[in-house]
């Protein structure tokens, strides 16, 4: 697999934001951000459409998933080293080969000695995000955050399930969890649609529409008794 740096981006020169005002700082700060983020889907899409010519893109997309979420969060340092530019390739790439061992895919291993090459590594997370959508909009899923006050059971899950696909057409995939704010029911939120059937939400409706009549009520004696 051959995934060249896009656009040939170069590293950012760390003497460039010295010399700026805090409004210039900040505008080049949003600047380098929208570039990275860029950049970061630009090298999520060339990896699955290598993995895809090899039927591995679930594979890919969960080894990144191992490294981001479950190797990261045991060796914090970890992600400090591999993110940190003064530090060289060479030692990279052996501590790379050295935590991921034998388990990792060759395209996967490939991958990562790529981003090192490229001084890409600290976009890693950037990177796996855009792949999951990328993956998700290709296998025709959507991601639905659930909050309830008490854990939904396996039953409970598969007919929430149900609904949302027949609902969006596509496949749920839940990503459920507990929340103590809520006094019962549940809320669901698929991207910017939102579905709220808590039990604090409906006593917040029924405050305002109560406001809403008494307010109403009150107007109607004024306009009834208010001399002419």
């Amino acid at each position: 697999m051959i995934l060249d740096d896009p656009q040939g981006a170069k590293t950012r020169p760390a003497s460039l934001k010295k010399s700026m005002t805090p409004t210039e700082n900040t505008q080049h700060e949003t600047v380098l951000h929208t570039r990275d983020a860029q950049i970061a889907k630009v090298y999520a899409e060339s990896l699955l459409r290598a993995a895809v010519r090899q039927n591995k893109a679930e594979l890919m997309l969960e080894q990144l998933h191992t490294v981001v979420h479950d190797l990261f969060s045991a060796q914090p340092l970890l992600e400090k080293f591999l993110s940190s530019r003064a530090i060289r390739h060479d030692q990279k790439e052996h501590v790379i080969r050295s935590a991921l061992g034998e388990g990792a895919d060759p395209m996967f291993l490939d991958f990562l000695l790529v981003l090192n090459r490229h001084d890409r590594l600290d976009m890693l997370r950037a990177i796996w995000l855009n792949l999951r959508n990328l993956q998700d909009e290709r296998a025709h899923r959507i991601r639905v955050k659930v909050r309830t006050t008490v854990p939904l059971n396996e039953a409970e899950q598969q007919q929430l399930k149900k609904e949302l696909h027949d609902g969006f057409g596509l496949e749920p995939m839940l990503e459920v969890r507990t929340d103590d704010q809520l006094l019962g029911g549940m809320i669901v939120q698929v991207g910017d649609w939102l579905y709220d059937g808590s039990v604090r939400s409906k006593l917040d409706r029924a405050r305002k529409q109560l406001l809403a009549r008494s307010n109403y009520v009150v107007q109607s004696w004024r306009d009834r008794f208010s001399p002419d």
